[in-house]
This record gives structure tokens, C-alpha cells and sequence, in this order.
């Protein structure tokens, strides 16, 4: 089976699962949920957006606006499916 066919029946196993499956569920995956919500929590995601920051504000790194990463993104995915 397909991670994405099992994601989708997950999601929708959840979304009418009642109160006891969902607390059932979520006490398996509490810790992997809470580590996965608290990214600031983490010192090397931490520390990685700090020197991206501090590289974009000295230039060092010229950033890019979403609009160019949206573009370049649809770029790479025209060129993957024109393969």
C-alpha cells in the first residue's frame, strides 16, 4: 500500500472516529506528536534558522520571496513531468 493511500485512510478513519479511538491513537503517538509541534524546542532547527537569519541580514544570503519559490518550484516540476 502507498503512504499516500495510507495517510488518506487514516485521515479519514479520524475524522469519524469516536472520542475513545482518538484518545487511544493519540496516547500511542503523544511523544512523536509533541517532539514534531515543539520545532522551537529543538537547538539544531534552532540554531539553522538563526544563522539562516543572521546570514540574510548581512547579505550573505540573498533569500528568496515566495513568489520566486513558488516559480521554481513549479519550474523543477514541469521539467520532471516533460520527462
Amino acid at each position: 500500500m502507498q503512504p499516500l493511500t495510507n495517510r488518506e485512510k487514516l485521515y479519514d478513519f479520524i475524522r469519524v472516529a469516536d472520542d475513545k479511538k482518538i484518545q487511544a491513537i493519540y496516547s500511542l503517538l503523544e511523544d512523536e506528536i509533541t517532539e514534531t509541534n515543539e520545532w522551537w524546542q529543538d537547538k539544531g532547527v534552532v540554531s539553522e534558522l538563526d544563522k539562516r537569519y543572521k546570514n540574510w541580514q548581512t547579505n550573505k544570503d540573498k533569500g528568496y520571496t515566495v513568489g520566486e519559490t513558488k516559480a521554481h518550484l513549479m519550474r523543477l516540476k514541469n521539467a520532471k513531468s516533460s520527462k
